[in-house]
C-alpha cells in the first residue's frame, strides 16, 4: 500500500501495527465530529429539532452535558478503529500485491476498488460491527435512559438482552458501508498514489494528507445512505435493517438517507488526511524496527 512502484511489499505485521496506530489516532482526534454526526442521524425526540450545524451540535451537548459527553463511545469507536484499520490496511496491502502489476507495481482503478472492498468486509465482521454497535448504543442511551455506565457495561448489558447477534445489529448496514467506503478510500487514495508514482511527484506528508483528504470527499458521497441505516439499526434498543430504513423514509424521506452528510464531511476529509499520514509515517517508523528484529531472529537461528 504504502511502497511505490519498484518498493518491496510492506510485511503482514507492519502494515497490521501502523493501520492500527493510524486508526487510533485519526478516531481520538476526529470523535467530536462522528458523535455530532451520529446525534443528527439517530431518530429526534419529539418538539426537539435537531441542529444541521456539527458544531452547533457539540457546543450543545458541551453545555448541557459537559466536555465527557462528547467522548462518550469513544474508547468503543477507538478500539474498533485499530482493529478495522489494521485489519483493513493489512488485507488491502496483501490482495494489491497479488493483483498488482508484477512490473510497475500498480493497480487497475477495478481492482483497487475490489481489494478495499475485501478489505472492507473482513473489516466488518472481525471488528467493526461490534464496536460501532457499543458507540452508537452509547451516544444514543445518554439522550434519554442512560441505562450504560461505561462501554463494558452496554457490552454486558445487550450481551444479557440479546446474545451475541445484538452485538451484530445493524451488521447488514455496516457491511454495506464497510465494504463501499473502503473500497472507495484505499482505491481512491492509491489510484491518485499510483498516478503521483508513475509521474515522479514526490510523496511526502502533504500529498499523503491532501489524497487522504481527496479519498474521504469520495467515500463519504458514495456511501452516506449506508451510513445513516447503520446508525439507525445500532440504536440503543437497536432496529433490523428493514426497520431502519422504513423509519428514515418515514421521518425524513428519500433525503434522510443523505442526513448528517455535512458533519460525515467535514470530519473524513478531516480524518482521511490523518488516517493515511499516520499509516505512513508509522510504517516508516515500524518497517526499520521490524526489519531489525527479523535480521536478529534469523541471525540466532543461524
Amino acid at each position: 500500500m504504502v511502497s511505490g512502484s519498484n518498493d518491496s511489499q510492506t510485511p503482514p505485521l507492519v502494515s497490521l501495527a501502523a493501520g492500527g496506530v493510524a486508526g487510533g489516532i485519526e478516531a481520538i482526534t476526529s470523535y467530536p465530529l462522528e458523535f455530532a454526526k451520529t446525534r443528527v442521524q439517530l431518530r429526534s425526540q419529539k418538539g426537539i429539532p435537531t441542529p444541521r450545524n456539527p458544531f452547533r451540535v457539540v457546543t450543545q451537548v458541551y453545555q448541557k452535558e459537559g466536555v465527557r459527553a462528547l467522548y462518550k463511545g469513544c474508547a468503543a469507536l477507538v478500539v474498533g478503529s485499530i482493529g478495522k484499520d489494521g485489519v483493513r490496511f493489512l488485507f488491502f496491502d496483501q490482495i494489491k500485491h497479488a493483483f498488482s502489476d508484477k512490473e510497475t507495481g500498480t493497480l487497475s482503478p477495478g481492482r483497487n476498488l475490489l481489494a478495499g472492498m475485501t478489505a472492507g468486509v473482513v473489516a466488518s465482521i472481525t471488528a467493526v460491527t461490534p464496536t460501532e454497535r457499543i458507540k452508537t448504543a452509547l451516544i444514543d442511551d445518554a439522550r434519554n435512559e442512560r441505562r450504560f455506565r461505561s462501554g463494558l457495561h452496554a457490552t454486558r448489558v445487550i450481551w444479557q438482552e440479546h446474545g451475541i447477534l445484538g452485538l451484530y445489529r445493524g451488521f447488514a448496514g455496516t457491511t454495506l458501508k464497510q465494504a463501499s467506503a473502503t473500497a472507495f478510500r484505499m482505491g481512491t487514495y492509491n489510484i491518485l498514489k499510483d498516478y503521483e508514482t508513475q509521474r515522479d511527484i514526490q510523496q511526502n506528508t502533504l500529498t499523503n494528507f491532501a489524497n487522504g483528504s481527496v479519498a474521504g470527499v469520495v467515500t463519504t458521497l458514495a456511501t452516506q445512505p449506508f451510513d445513516v441505516i447503520k446508525t439507525r439499526s445500532q440504536s440503543a434498543r437497536g432496529t433490523s435493517t428493514v426497520d431502519a430504513v422504513k423509519s428514515i423514509l418515514i421521518d425524513y424521506g428519500i433525503r434522510g438517507f443523505w442526513k448528517g452528510t455535512t458533519m460525515r464531511l467535514g470530519r473524513t476529509v478531516f480524518s482521511g488526511g490523518i488516517l493515511f499520514t499516520s499509516y505512513e509515517a508509522a510504517v516508516k517508523v515500524i518497517e526499520p524496527l521490524y526489519s531489525g528484529v527479523e535480521h536478529t531472529v534469523i541471525a540466532e537461528a543461524d
